[in-house]
């Protein structure tokens, strides 16, 4: 009985450890925002509210730079920069009110050994996830 029962009880701890990361690594839904130039700044509505984000400086790698938001009646945002199909590690960023339903944060890209310039600013805002991308020089 002792033969079995072990090995049919690390068959179902490991389908059980499957299960959670597959539940705890599934995409969340991402809100994609069109913004042509995040240097002069763009908007977008969450929750009927209009959010406007800016960045203060051109983005270099590994250079840091402000990261602002407008955000009337949110409590919470979150920054973090990716590049399409390339894992870049953990760079997620808490934005801290300035006052006024400003957000503000120094933050700094990662880098990228290939050279590449197309990235994706996450933004997590109450719990709501956009998607902004963006280029580098």
């Amino acid at each position: 009985m002792k033969r079995v029962a072990v090995p049919l009880l690390l068959i179902v701890m490991l389908v059980a450890i499957a299960v959670a990361g597959y539940w705890l690594k599934r995409p969340a839904d991402v809100h994609a925002v069109a913004c042509v130039d995040p240097l002069a700044g763009c908007a977008f509505s969450h929750r009927g509210t209009t959010i406007k984000v800016r960045l203060l400086t051109l983005p270099t790698p590994l250079e840091p730079f402000d990261l602002s938001l407008s955000a009337p009646g949110v409590n919470r945002i979150s920054a973090e920069f990716q590049m399409n199909g390339m894992a870049m590690g953990f760079n997620r960023y808490d934005l801290r009110t300035t006052g006024n339903a400003v957000f503000s944060a120094r933050v700094t890209l990662p880098v990228c050994v290939s050279g590449r310039h197309d990235w994706t600013m996450y933004l997590d805002v109450d719990g709501t996830r956009y998607a902004l991308p963006f280029r580098t020089q």
